[in-house]
């Protein structure tokens, strides 16, 4: 039997550098604990329509941010395909299939114009 373990996914608010004032970026679950091999969906909706400007980042302690996933649906060279993103109107769906024990972490989704998260 596998052990479990926590994949953190936090919310972030991000300001748009263009005349739409504060964009927010709800996110969903706040925390979620998975099994080795589950599948996890973070939900990232924006506060207006930003076409497709979502970004997720992958945040562990001691390390640089890893952008993973930009455009909603465009992994970053080196990003494994476990890691997939869906675009429906203003709601983002990023896809961890097949959860692996590297995986645990924090995931910022993020508007693409503004870089989100600092260590």
């Amino acid at each position: 039997m596998h052990s479990s373990f926590t994949i953190s996914l936090f919310l972030s608010a991000l300001w748009s550098q263009v005349s739409l004032g504060i964009i927010t970026v709800d996110q969903s679950p706040a925390v979620i604990s998975v099994q080795p091999h589950d599948t996890v969906k973070i939900l990232c909706r924006a506060s207006q329509d930003i076409g497709n400007d979502m970004e997720l980042y992958q945040l562990k302690p001691g390390q640089a941010p890893k952008h993973l996933i930009h455009d909603s649906t465009s992994r970053m060279s080196g990003v494994p395909d476990r890691f997939s993103g869906a675009l429906t109107g203003a709601l983002t769906t990023f896809t961890i299939s097949g959860v692996q024990l590297e995986d645990e972490a924090e995931y910022h989704c993020a508007h693409s114009e503004e870089y989100p998260v600092t260590q």
